[in-house]
C-alpha cells in the first residue's frame, strides 16, 4: 500500500507518516503537483491557520491539482476544513471549494473550552468504507477552533455544545476533523480503511 502525504509546509506531516508506516503502508512526502497528481491515495493534513495554509497550496501550484485529483483524498485536522468553500478564519479565506459550505469559529460556551481540546465520542450518521468496523462507542482525538458546516457531506458527528462534522464525504474525498494519527484504535482502523480503498 503506498500514501502520498503532502508536505507543503502547514501539516502534522511526520506523526501522519509514522501512523501509516506502522500499518504497513509506504509513504511518500510531496509537494510537487506532477507527483502529487500520480498519487495513487493522498492525505492533506493540516495545521494552524488555514489562510497561511492556502497561500502555501496557491504558491506550491497545488491547489488545482488537488481539486483534480481523481483518487482516494483524505483531509486530516485542517486538511478537513480545507476542503470546504471558505472560512470565518482570517477573515474571509477562500479555499479548495470541493464541499460546500463555510467554515466557522466554534461559538462560545462557558461549559466548553475553545478550542476543543481531547478526546470525543463519534456518533456514525451513514455506512461508509472509510468507517468500516468501528465500534459504537468509537472516540477520537480533536484539536480545533474552527467547525465545519454540519450537511450533506457529514457521514459521522461529534458533540461540543452542538454538531460537530467529525467525517465527511464528497465523492472521492473524505474529510476528518480529528487526528487519526493520535486517535489509538480508532484512528488506526481509519487509516487502514483509507489505505484500502479502491485507487
Amino acid at each position: 500500500m503506498t500514501v502520498t502525504v503532502l508536505a507543503y509546509g502547514a501539516g502534522n506531516v511526520a506523526s501522519v507518516q509514522f501512523a501509516l508506516e506502522r500499518l504497513g503502508a509506504t509513504v511518500r512526502l510531496a509537494s510537487d503537483p506532477t507527483e502529487v497528481a500520480e498519487a495513487e491515495r493522498l492525505i492533506l493534513p493540516g495545521v494552524g491557520h488555514a489562510a497561511y495554509a492556502m497561500d502555501r497550496l496557491r504558491a506550491l501550484g497545488l491547489a488545482e491539482t488537488i481539486a483534480g485529483f481523481p483518487r482516494p483524498l483524505l483531509g486530516v485536522c485542517l486538511g478537513q476544513q480545507l476542503l470546504f468553500e471558505a472560512t470565518d478564519e482570517g477573515g474571509n479565506t477562500p479555499m479548495l471549494r470541493l464541499i460546500p459550505g463555510r467554515v466557522r469559529s466554534l461559538p462560545p460556551n462557558p461549559a466548553l473550552p475553545v478550542p476543543h481540546m481531547g478526546w470525543s465520542k463519534l456518533s456514525i450518521d451513514r455506512d461508509d468504507p472509510l468507517l468500516e468496523g468501528l465500534e459504537t462507542d468509537a472516540w477520537a482525538y480533536f484539536v480545533h477552533a474552527f467547525v465545519c458546516p454540519d450537511g450533506g457531506a457529514t457521514i459521522a458527528r461529534a458533540d461540543y455544545g452542538g454538531p460537530v462534522p467529525a467525517v465527511v464525504r464528497s465523492r472521492n474525498r473524505w474529510g476528518c476533523q480529528f487526528h487519526p494519527e493520535r486517535s489509538s484504535q480508532t484512528g488506526a482502523r481509519i487509516l487502514r480503511n483509507f489505505l484500502e480503498l479502491p485507487a
